[in-house]
């Protein structure tokens, strides 16, 4: 690890206590303090330098204090940073109509997150089978199994992993569960639900499972499941709130399967970890009315303002060319790794900068040992489940900074063999 100290960040104090104290236990934290951040790195308390391969959890697009964020939320602060959605938004009409422009959707709505924009996904697909679809008394919802669509009560009843749901029970009604990438098993699950008031109403997926293990998506599933989506009357929904805004080398998840969704999600990487979510639908599923949903923060000038700068950003600076160039190295590079330690590992797969690197189930060795040494070696990752190690660094990543996290991966795996 690097010790450099940075002249304008001298170490600062960092109180653990206080945390311990005052902040509810909700986080297992690791025992770093973040101070600062530029490009790709970030620098601790202690003045320690980091490679960032977790971005915030596929969250910082554009890195750390990027000039042209820097610049538009310095000038929007200054001008506007909230008003309410009782009034008209200049810059919510001007990101709205960049993703439709940009997407399948037709229409556009504004929140604070990725779990509250699954929310209104959810909300929206209920409205549609009772007042479009009218026979469906009790719409019901396929989810697949490991997927991750966030922590509300309903998004976590969606999510298709009975530990994030334990000791949250009564869970919301009306979700059903398959196996990701199995479409005898969706099949299956429609011919079983379609019976008396219960209906399969909604199929909402991630096209590439992140917290699942970064599983992408088969091409034949998801065009197959489009087929039966339209041949039943059953909205698709995408969750792209990991995977959408670049991070799979397109701009949007769905363009790597060729199908296009009914409903689409997202947040994370959408302002560069400035908050937002949106959900986004076509028009014949648009059945929202004034009073219906609604967000105090959701597309607040401030939040839309930056989420413009990120996706212009994004296009004039060619940015998709290198999220392309750098995955197909990063996967390289971890394959080599692989190769190296074939007792160890058994997959690498991914999407442009999401990719994981599994480790063998018979291996004693878990993806949380490597993160924490990879850390004290001064390399970011994040677990993606136990066997599972994930790198998603921001999208500006460098040819030379892939080059180094490897080394320093191949480093920490021969240290703790």
């Amino acid at each position: 690890m690097s010790n450099s100290i940075l002249v304008e960040n001298p170490p600062t104090s960092f109180n653990q206590d206080q945390f311990n104290t005052y902040v509810m236990n909700t986080y297992g934290r690791f025992p770093v303090a973040i101070t600062k951040g530029e490009g790709c790195r970030l620098w601790d308390t202690n003045g320690n330098e980091y490679l960032d391969f977790v971005a915030g959890i596929a969250t910082c697009t554009l890195g750390h204090a990027h000039p042209a964020l820097i610049k538009t939320v310095t000038e929007q602060i200054q001008k506007l940073h909230h008003i309410s959605n009782l009034y008209y938004i200049p810059e919510q009409g001007e990101l709205a109509q960049w993703l439709v422009e940009h997407s399948c959707a037709d229409k556009v709505f504004f929140c604070n997150s990725g779990a509250e924009a699954n929310e209104a996904a959810i909300k929206l697909v209920r409205k549609y089978a009772h007042t479009v679809q009218d026979f469906l008394e009790q719409p019901v919802i396929l989810t697949a199994k490991d997927s991750f669509h966030g922590r509300t009560l309903a998004t976590v009843t969606a999510t298709g992993q009975p530990k994030y749901q334990k000791h949250f029970e009564p869970l919301v009604p009306g979700f059903e569960y398959v196996p990701y990438n199995d479409i005898e098993a969706v099949e299956n699950a429609i011919a079983d639900i379609d019976e008396g008031n219960r209906r399969v109403a909604a199929i909402m997926l991630e096209p590439l499972q992140g917290e699942g293990g970064v599983r992408p998506g088969d091409l034949d599933y998801f065009l197959r499941l489009r087929q039966i989506c339209d041949e039943n009357s059953i909205l698709l929904v995408f969750d792209e709130v990991q995977v959408g805004v670049g991070r799979t080398g397109k701009l949007w998840g769905y363009e790597n399967l060729g199908v296009e969704p009914d409903i689409l999600t997202s947040a994370k990487g959408l302002a560069g970890g400035i908050p937002i979510g949106a959900m986004m639908c076509k028009d014949f599923c648009d059945v929202f009315e004034p009073g219906n949903h609604a967000s105090t923060f959701g597309g607040n000038p401030f939040v839309c303002a930056a989420a413009l700068t990120v996706l212009k950003t994004i296009e004039t600076d060619n940015i998709l060319h290198n999220v392309q160039a750098r995955g197909e190295q990063l996967r390289t590079n971890l394959r080599a790794i692989a190769n190296k330690y074939p007792q160890l590992f058994s997959d690498v797969r991914g999407w442009g900068l999401i990719n994981g690197m599994e480790i063998k189930a018979d291996v004693e060795l878990t993806s949380l040992v490597l993160v924490e040494a990879a850390m004290k070696a001064g390399l970011l990752l994040a677990p993606a489940g136990p066997k599972v190690l994930r790198f998603v660094p921001p999208l500006i990543v460098s040819e030379a900074e892939i080059n180094q996290a490897t080394e320093i991966l191949d480093q920490v795996i021969a240290s703790v063999l």
